[in-house]
């Protein structure tokens, strides 16, 4: 067996993977998370880099924290990239009610499924936390958010013991024509139970901005940007991805 490689030597790799294939992506493949997800080289690239990403969760341990930052250190703008207004009137009705029709569910293999307003929610435990979003395209922000841990909320679902996976469904369309296909992602249960993996309602003290993925975002601080999905409406607590649409969890 090949001696582990040290942590920052796994992070340089990582890097220089991202570099690489994301040049060879085309800049077209550039604009945006949504738009990377359909060129063959930039999905490659990131399945290369989420496999480096939880070689290291590994080594560190599930408890290994996420750098946090100080207020001082937030910029004036957090900028957005991928999707910045969902498709479909769907999402243009919940804008203009101010979400007041919203509800987040958790389901899936869980004993007692939850549908929650965003009061509920937010009369919750919270954490509030301020990390860097690295993104994919090359570029980090520094941002505040406050949520509810996501643990907190498995945990009153009360999440069955064969669950490997939560799967994160979100109120992004992916095609004007096709209603039915929505974006999605997942993580395993080790992140999911994650002190600073939280659904996010507020960023830098004021509710999330559209285009940053109101009402509710996810934030896997030890992920990279790509895996902390925006615009949410569905947790489901599963035990493989076979009947979820492409069957790869994201």
């Amino acid at each position: 067996m090949k001696p582990q490689k040290p942590f920052f030597e796994q992070r340089r790799e990582r890097r220089g993977v991202l570099r690489t294939g994301l040049a060879a992506a085309a800049a077209g493949a550039l604009a945006g998370c949504d738009a990377l997800s359909h060129n063959d080289t930039a999905v490659q690239v990131l399945k290369s880099a989420e496999a480096l990403s939880n070689s290291v969760h590994r080594v560190l341990g599930r408890r290994a924290m996420a750098q946090e930052f100080s207020a001082a250190e937030i910029p004036p703008v957090f900028r957005a990239n991928g999707t910045t207004m969902p498709i479909g009137d769907a999402y243009a009705k919940l804008v203009s009610s101010g979400f007041a029709d919203w509800r987040l569910t958790v389901d899936g293999l869980v004993a007692k499924p939850l549908e929650l307003t965003m009061a509920q929610l937010q009369a919750m435990p919270s954490r509030t936390q301020i990390t860097r979003h690295d993104c994919v395209e090359g570029w980090s922000c520094i941002g505040q958010w406050k949520g509810v841990r996501l643990s907190h909320l498995l945990n009153l679902a009360q999440v069955n013991p064969e669950a490997k996976y939560v799967v994160f469904h979100c109120l992004d369309q992916m095609d004007e024509q096709d209603k039915d296909t929505m974006y999605y992602e997942s993580v395993d249960m080790d992140d999911a139970f994650h002190e600073q993996t939280i659904l996010a309602w507020e960023l830098n003290g004021k509710p999330v901005p559209v285009e940053n993925g109101a009402p509710l975002r996810a934030r896997i601080e030890r992920q990279l940007g790509y895996k902390q999905p925006k615009y949410l409406y569905r947790v489901e607590v599963v035990d493989a991805f076979d009947t979820i649409n492409g069957g790869n969890g994201g």
